[in-house]
């Protein structure tokens, strides 16, 4: 029994509330009343002061067989704006979602510099302009979540992004202090598998999503929370080492497992053996179609590598689902048949294993999607997917 001020048990009934109604898409009092073991009386004054705030909304329910017609209750998606920003080398993205986590606008920008005030200037002047522009609703923009492709403490301060070069950032900090708005900061893998989980694994709480783009970054949420680890660096999959004494790799090693399983492994290979500077998905969607044999093996390998990194994760956390985000696997014929028949280990456990349909515009979502989570105070988000 939860015990405690009364101020203290009205926001968690407001958050389980709020976490019902989202969950039913749409829902009456009476139903709510059921699936949180409130009282009516409970129900009934927390729903009149979310319809006072503009946070949910009525809507009656016109074909009802029996008896009057009822009144139902669900998120008014309308009532603010989440921005979520994806800051890798090279670009940024940007997507302005609803509260229902619906798309309303996107943007991408080339970035031709990784000097972090320039790149800390560029962030201000957008966030800025998204703020000035979408104030057609009663909260605004609630928050801007920023994926980061590198290492994120448990504080959000940036620990090191390889790529940008950058080491021991307080991004968080230097934004907040200079806009009226809240800032998250979360490693771009965990917002890849926090939005898996939200917009379409809704029955499990054990999710890993696996990034298999510049790198190999593996997203964990265990018990619908990130998995962090000690200093909140967990998930730095690509760097286990899969053939000891192998290929060389940034972080000092040698065999590690993004070296043999990445994307990027597959176009640094190709663009140097075919002499190809700016390699495109199309030139190795192409080279498929024609059977090409060297490609056709290096994919193969690919699968293969791939698979020992993924025994590895499931019989190590032992996930319900295993999302693998990645649009190499997505062109390649029976990828994931053949990633599934390598796992035929009699102790391999999980009930899923899919090819990501958000791709990758995941991270952005799942940023979207944080910043929604912390702006209803909600435990967990069960939202339905738009592209």
């Amino acid at each position: 029994m939860i015990t405690g001020d009364a101020a203290y048990i009205k926001k968690i009934n407001r958050s389980l509330i709020i976490k019902e109604i989202i969950k039913a898409g749409m829902i009456s009092r009476a139903d709510l009343s059921k699936v949180t073991a409130l009282t009516r009386a409970t129900i009934s004054a927390q729903v009149a002061d979310l319809l006072e705030e503009g946070l949910i909304v009525e809507t009656m329910l016109e074909h009802n067989p029996v008896g009057r017609k009822p009144i139902m209750l669900s998120l008014n998606g309308e009532a603010g704006y989440a921005l979520g920003i994806d800051l890798d080398y090279g670009k940024i993205s940007f997507l302005l979602t609803d509260l229902l986590g619906q798309p309303v606008v996107s943007e991408s920008i080339e970035i031709h510099t990784t000097d972090y005030s320039e790149i800390l200037h560029i962030l201000m002047q957008h966030i800025k302009q998204f703020k000035a522009e979408y104030t057609d609703s009663r909260y605004g923009m609630i928050g801007a979540a920023i994926s980061i492709h590198g290492l994120v403490a448990k504080d959000e301060v940036v620990h090191f992004v390889p790529r940008l070069g950058w080491n021991e950032i307080d991004l968080k900090n230097d934004l907040e202090k200079e806009l009226d708005v809240d800032v998250y900061i979360e490693n771009n893998a965990n917002l890849s598998s926090f939005a898996e989980r939200v917009f379409f694994h809704h029955q499990t709480e054990n999710l890993l999503c696996a990034t298999l783009y510049s790198g190999i970054g593996l997203g964990m949420m265990m018990n619908n929370d990130f998995f962090r680890g000690h200093d909140g660096f967990a998930g730095e999959a690509g760097h286990m080492i899969i053939v000891p004494g192998g290929r060389p790799c940034k972080c000092g090693n040698k065999g590690c497992w993004e070296r043999y399983a990445s994307e990027s492994m597959i176009f640094e290979f190709l663009a140097e053996k075919k002499q190809i500077k700016h390699l495109s998905y199309e030139h190795i969607q192409s080279w498929l179609d024609e059977s090409d044999e060297e490609v056709t093996n290096l994919m193969e390998e690919l699968l293969y590598y791939l698979s020992i990194g993924l025994n590895n994760m499931i019989n190590m956390y032992n996930p319900d689902v295993v999302v693998l985000d990645s649009e190499l696997l997505r062109m390649y014929p029976d990828a994931l048949d053949k990633i599934k028949g390598n796992l035929h280990s009699t102790i391999n456990h999980y009930r899923e294993l899919s090819i990501s349909s958000i791709g990758k515009k995941s991270c952005v979502f799942g940023a979207c999607a944080l910043a929604i989570k912390h702006f209803l105070d909600v435990p967990m988000l069960n939202l339905p997917y738009a592209k």
